[in-house]
């Protein structure tokens, strides 16, 4: 039986976005956050996600070894095997299997780090997103606490798209945490690196929940307009009106 899968892409042209340890720490917290079960895909040649997975003992979220070319069979027998979640991880660089991967995604994000290099470097990956139609966000990532540029990394972005209302500030506890397969949520649940990823993955899921609510009801309303219009008739075939008309007994 199918049911509804969700696909988060994490794309950015700049190497050293984040967006690999973005996107293990936000199929992470899904999976804590009982949106499970969840898959992870690694797309990038360098295969540092998949290389973090194999370091992991928990076997959630799984991983799903995966190419370009099979992108299709490999999501829909995720599909039918019952995920809730596929988060792919893609590699820095504008290709079209970058924009391939995109067209597959229910939601795009864009890690951007706050700095001008970054931020010059985002219109690459906006182009891809805007020329596929699809639901995108920045996160703001490996930001100073307390830095100007970071308010003003959020002001530039918010004239291309939404940006995340949730920041992720440079720490070391997420490099350290993923040097043994792990993530900030599982070494100390309660630092404020776990807080900001459980906010961003709670931004995320809000997201998702409103393409669901908008694709119900297109879904509704393309029901009700291929149902056969009520025609109230006589018995000579006439139409009559509805309305005070006598109930017959």
């Amino acid at each position: 039986m199918s049911h509804t899968m969700r696909v988060v892409v994490f794309a950015s042209q700049k190497g050293g976005s984040g967006k690999t340890t973005l996107a293990g720490h936000v199929g992470v917290m899904a999976e804590l956050a009982g949106a499970g079960p969840v898959a992870l895909i690694d797309t990038d040649p360098q295969g540092s996600l998949a290389k973090w997975w194999n370091c992991r003992e928990a076997t959630q979220p799984a991983f799903i070894h995966s190419v370009f070319q099979n992108l299709v069979h490999d999501l829909d027998e995720a599909r039918a095997a019952g995920f809730k979640l596929v988060v792919i991880d893609t590699p820095p660089a504008v290709t079209k299997a970058i924009s391939e991967v995109v067209s597959f995604a229910d939601l795009v994000i864009l890690p951007t780090r706050p700095s001008p290099h970054d931020l010059r470097a985002v219109g690459p990956t906006i182009d891809i997103v805007d020329a596929r139609k699809k639901p995108m966000i920045f996160a703001l990532n490996a930001a100073t606490p307390r830095a100007k540029i970071t308010m003003e990394a959020a002001v530039a972005l918010s004239q291309h798209g939404t940006v995340a209302p949730v920041t992720i500030y440079n720490r070391t506890d997420f490099a350290a945490s993923m040097i043994d397969g792990r993530t900030v949520m599982e070494v100390d649940p309660s630092g404020k690196s776990a807080e900001e990823v459980n906010g961003l993955w709670e931004y995320i899921a809000a997201r998702l929940a409103k393409i669901d609510a908008a694709q119900n009801e297109a879904t509704d309303q393309a029901v009700i307009q291929a149902a056969p219009a009520f025609r109230n008739v006589n018995g000579l075939g006439r139409e009559v009106p509805i309305f005070g008309r006598r109930a017959v007994s």
